[in-house]
Formats: structure tokens, sequence, C-alpha cells
């Protein structure tokens, strides 16, 4: 049975959208290394204003407006100085017909209503400064204009007010939000749980460790496994033999420890297609998605886990899992769909006409030079730099085309 691209990836949405509605919650401290890009579970209200009191935006004086309103370049008004506020000290009265130095971040004096910031003072410079319970402040500030009302004055709550929504759930917990949910008084949140998922290699022409004759290192086991870790799932990696008993056990057991399991290989229409023997009783799905390097796919329901089979060249397994499994990652971690960006060819490309051909890329000097499709090259997909998407009903591409592009490798 054949499908489209399409077609195949709305089936495994059916397929996974359980899976992912299915995680559970658990509780993480904001400042753990764990939490960055984590998905909120809940909606999160803050229990602290941001900013958590008025403060000064500026170094320099707090005073009363009124005291300020008749100061002119002619007329000029000086003040005896108060006690300095600075930066995590405790609020302090501004006394009547004085002004207090404030730094930035600190506290506005009670009774202060604007900050007139140092360099408007008549001297530039702040005198010797004493804070509350030191000593007793002396001299003065000299002012030649008016301060407005507020004028560089932060007030408490003006970014989010106590109690109000700082993230929804389904949020991912960026720095930024991460930096929002600690200002707002939040040091632990509910996240999703993270996906657990079992990379599963099969055939017995693969090794671990030192390669015998007819054997091939298992490249498919760390390169999915670091694929999948930059969608914060956690990984296990699992070599299986070609032999379906043994897999069915193996797979049995697994499906109590996570929620997906991914196979590679042993889905092609040779004779010893381990996961197609063992999967298909089970009402594993195969068939051969119009695709070029990727075509044989399958998946599978199993009772208590979800199973999606890759073929095994780590070409196509892992092209495989950008065209049908990170869409759908990108939307459980409510991360942006990647943008594709344009650049003329560097020379003239084939593609078969029947097939959606994906393709790697070379960016260089403002071209795009396509890469050979062998789905064996594994070095070709390390250095690759882009993927280019050939579409069903296209055969030739003309060297100075334009053609979209999207990043991998990044």
């Amino acid at each position: 049975m054949s499908c489209t691209l399409e077609s195949h990836r709305a089936e495994l949405e059916e397929l996974l959208s359980p899976v992912f509605a299915c995680l559970d919650s658990e509780v993480l401290r904001i400042d753990s290394p764990e939490a960055i890009d984590r998905i909120l579970s809940e909606d999160q209200n803050a229990l602290l204003p941001i900013p958590a009191f008025t403060n000064s935006q500026m170094d320099g004086y707090a005073a009363r407006s009124a005291d300020l309103a008749a100061a002119s370049l002619r007329s000029p008004i000086s003040l005896p100085l108060g006690f300095t506020a600075a930066a995590g000290d405790r609020q302090i009265p501004l006394a009547e017909g004085t002004v207090s130095p404030v730094m930035t971040g600190a506290m506005i004096p009670l009774g202060a209503d604007t900050v007139i910031p140092i360099e408007e003072s008549g001297s530039g410079a702040f005198p010797e400064l004493v804070r509350a319970g030191v000593g007793t402040p002396s001299g003065h500030a000299e002012f030649s204009a008016p301060s407005a009302e507020g004028r560089f004055i932060r007030p408490a709550g003006v970014d989010l007010e106590t109690g109000a929504l700082v993230a929804k759930a389904g949020t991912r917990l960026t720095p930024t939000m991460i930096a929002a949910l600690v200002s707002s008084g939040l040091r632990e949140v509910p996240v999703r749980r993270a996906l657990k998922v079992a990379v599963c290699t099969t055939g017995d022409e693969l090794s671990d460790g030192q390669c015998s004759q007819g054997q091939i290192p298992d490249s498919n086991s760390p390169m999915l496994a670091a694929w999948l870790r930059r969608y914060q799932v956690q990984v296990r990696t699992l070599q299986l033999p070609d032999d379906p008993q043994r897999f069915t056990l193996a797979i049995d057991a697994l499906q109590e420890q996570v929620d997906l399991i991914v196979t590679v290989g042993g889905i092609s229409a040779g004779a010893y297609e381990v996961v197609r023997q063992a999967l298909s009783p089970l009402g594993g799905v195969f068939h051969h998605v119009a695709i070029q390097p990727g075509g044989p796919q399958g998946f599978a329901q199993l009772p208590k886990a979800a199973v999606l089979c890759f073929p095994g060249n780590p070409v196509s397994a892992l092209l495989s899992a950008e065209l049908f499994l990170a869409p759908l990652l990108r939307q459980l971690n409510a991360l942006p769909e990647p943008l594709p960006r344009h650049y003329p060819l560097a020379a003239d490309a084939s593609s078969p006409e029947h097939k959606h051909q994906v393709r790697r890329a070379l960016i260089r000097d403002g071209q795009v030079t396509i890469l050979d499709p062998g789905s064996h090259l594994v070095h070709d997909l390390a250095r690759a730099d882009a993927l280019v998407h050939i579409p069903v009903g296209v055969s030739q591409l003309a060297a100075g085309q334009s053609i979209e592009t999207w990043s991998m490798n990044v």
C-alpha cells in the first residue's frame, strides 16, 4: 500500500496525539537545569507584583514635585539633603522640604513623587552621602527646572499585578519566561512530564563496539537519541536482533516503561524484516510513502505505547524523524515551525517526478548546492546545512532557479 507524505503525517498525528495528551505533571524548581524549554501543565499567577515595589529608574534625587515647581535657570532652588536610598534598603521617609539621593532600583522614599537624574542637578555629582542609621546628612542639592510628578519612577505592579496571569498552561519555559516567573515570586512550577522514548535499532549486522566481518557500527542509536534530546525527550536505546520472537518480547517489556517506541530498520521487502514480521500480527501498519529517501514507513498501537517504524539507512532514519516526528514534537513543546529561506541553485538538479524528494544541501556564497540523494551517505548528512524539498510533479530544476531551503545541523 502506498500513501502520500501528507496522509502519513495525518496518520501519525492521530496515533500520537492521545499519547501526548496523557503525559502527567511533575513539579520542578524554576532554577533547575531541567526546567529550560519544559512546558507548563497549569496556569501560573503572580505571587508578587512586577516590579515588587515602587523604585527609581535613575541615579538621582527623590523629591516632591511641588517643592521644585518654581525652579528655573534664573532662580534655582536649593534643598537640603536627606538620607540616601540605596538598592536593597528599606523604605525611608522624605522629610518636608528636603531631597533624598536615590540609586537605580532603590525604593522611592515615602512622600517623594519624582526623581531628578544626578546629571540634571547643579553639581552633576553626588556629595558625601549618608544612609539611614549611619549618621546625619548634610549639604544641599540645587535644581534649575521643575520635575513632573511620576518622572523616572517605576510604580509597583506596572508590568504585572499580584494575582495576574504570568503564563498559561502549555507555555514553554524560555529563559525570559523563567525570569518573569521568578520575578513574580514563583520558585516551583508544575511542568508536563518529559516524553519517554525508546529507540530500537534492528539488524544482526549492527555493532556497538568492535565490528567483525559483515558488521557496521550502529550510528542510528546515538544519532536519533541526540536528535530526540533536542526536543526535551528522555531517551533510551536498545539494539534488537533479527529474531521476531525476541523482538516481540523486548517490545512488550519496553511498552511498560516508555510512551513511544521508535524502531529503525526491518520494515522493507526483504526476507528478514523483523519489525514488520513482529508487529504486523499486532495490528501494525506498513506501507510505502511517496518520498525519497525513507519510503518504507510503519506504525503500531500497542496496549501501553505507540510505535513508529523508520527505515534503517541513517539518512532515511533521520529524515523520517525530521519529516514525521519533528512537527509533532514541535507542537508538543510549543516550538515555532522553521521558516524556509530562498537561495538560487548552483547547478541543475533532477528528481523522480512521482515522489516528494528530500535532499541534503550546502549553502555556499549565497547559492545552494544539492547533494547526492543516497540514503547511506552519513558523512554527507553530517556536512549538510540545509534540506531542500522537491515536491511531487517536479522532475527538473535549473541552475539559478530560486528554491526553498530549511536549516539542518544547527
